[in-house]
């Protein structure tokens, strides 16, 4: 009997514990991974909801302040001493406001020179920055984004090549072995082969290492379960392109004007000081408040109604200095416009030509270099097996071999970095890449 409930606990603590270590494995292209991160990303949904914030703000400058009711001088009875025991004044209703004293009044505050309107056209202007904020939180996490998932593929394929080799090092470091078991082949040979397996087990566990870091911050980017693995198809990688399909940079500054949200910021934070400075003077001139009062008992009159009006002197305070800053506020916004738009121009131009050089690069490998690569490998598999070549041969082949394969990788991985890059000094997608 205890043997059974050892035998059931242990059941399930093995059955608990599973779930743990179960990894699943996500196999995504670039266009499903990018739909993800545009629809689960925390920080782009965080910076969203800072659009209808400001639109509320929108909301509440068109309102009207609200009236200011005051229920004062009240006495709640009145003595014999105080009356002489007379009926000094008459109730109201029911003895209320007889022999009583109170007053109440309500003060209207109404704003001039078109300051609510002012207020309004503020916040508007808050409401358009807050959508370029989001539009350049966005442009940033996008090239941050496609950017480890161009890693990731750019590892992907460092890790099947390189456990293609190293399967067939390993088949050939087994047939040396029963070689030198029957003393056909030297010691120093057999090394030197279990040797580079070796090399290659070490690169392709430091590569896993690589690739989890990068799953790890995709994943973050994509709010998925960290406890999943991350595969990337290889669709996307490499794009095959031409200069002839990019435009020219005066056409690309120009989109770049219309598009990027820094500039756009840059010239809203102009329109903002602008709005501001009238608003600022309008200050100048005092609001009013309208009142409207009644008082019972307090005056030569047992009913007294009176109205008034209340506004400030503008004799010390004209807001002079709210004016100078909103002033000085629309010429540095002016600087700072043209320092991004000189930027912009800059990164274009330096983007635009990193691009047309990588594309010569490229063009300048073979479609299918690397097919025949894979197809050389096999042919010095073969010759070593038939010692048609000395190991030293084949040792230098392989360096040759792996130099050849993470050129074609690197500049593969280079040309999506320079189309994401011209793609983001543009401030939008002028080149697909997914």
């Amino acid at each position: 009997m205890t043997k059974t409930i050892k035998l059931c606990a242990i059941g399930i603590f093995l059955f608990s514990i599973l779930p743990l270590k179960a990894q699943e494995t996500i196999r995504l292209s670039r266009v499903e991974c990018e739909a993800i991160f545009l629809r689960e990303n925390l920080s782009l949904l965080a910076e969203k909801l800072n659009i209808p914030i400001a639109e509320a703000a929108v909301k509440q400058a068109k309102l009207w302040a609200n009236p200011t009711f005051t229920f004062d001088e009240v006495n709640l009875w009145a003595t014999n001493r105080q009356t002489d025991g007379q009926e000094v004044s008459p109730e109201i209703w029911n003895e209320f406001g007889k022999n009583q004293q109170f007053a109440f009044e309500i003060e209207q505050l109404i704003y001039t020179a078109g300051k609510r309107k002012k207020m309004v056209e503020i916040e508007k202007v808050s409401v358009d920055k807050s959508r370029q904020y989001f539009e350049e939180l966005l442009r940033n996490l996008k090239i941050e984004f496609r950017a480890q998932m161009t890693e990731l593929q750019y590892v992907q394929f460092q890790q099947k090549y390189l456990e293609n080799l190293f399967n067939s090092i390993q088949e050939l470091t087994t047939a040396y072995e029963h070689q030198l078991a029957s003393q056909n082949i030297s010691k120093s040979e057999y090394s030197r082969l279990k040797v580079k397996e070796l090399e290659l087990k070490k690169e392709i566990y430091d590569l896993g290492r690589t690739s989890a870091e990068i799953q790890k911050e995709l994943k973050i980017l994509m709010h998925q379960n960290p406890n999943s693995i991350l595969e990337i198809t290889d669709e996307g990688f490499g794009v095959n392109l031409e200069e002839s399909q990019i435009s020219l940079v005066e056409e690309l500054v120009k989109q770049a004007e219309e598009n990027r949200p820094d500039i756009q910021l840059a010239v809203l934070e102009e329109n903002y000081y602008n709005k501001l400075y009238d608003y600022e003077r309008a200050q100048r001139i005092p609001d009013i408040s309208l009142k409207a009062s009644y008082d019972r008992n307090g005056s030569t009159m047992l009913d007294f109604v009176g109205f008034g009006i209340t506004f400030d002197l503008p004799i010390f305070d004209r807001n002079q200095g709210n004016i100078q800053i909103a002033k000085l506020g629309i010429e540095q916004s002016k600087i700072e416009t043209q320092a991004i738009r000189q930027k912009l121009e800059s990164e274009i131009h330096l983007n635009y030509q990193n691009l047309l050089k990588v594309i010569e690069l490229k063009n300048q490998i073979e479609e299918n270099y690397n097919l025949s690569l894979d197809e050389l490998l096999e042919a010095y598999n073969k010759n070593l097996k038939s010692r048609n070549i000395s190991m030293l041969e084949y040792l230098d082949f392989l360096d040759a071999y792996l130099d050849n394969q993470e050129t074609i990788l690197d500049v593969n991985k280079e040309i999506n970095n320079a189309v994401e890059e011209l793609n983001y000094a543009v401030g939008k997608d002028i080149i697909e890449t997914n």
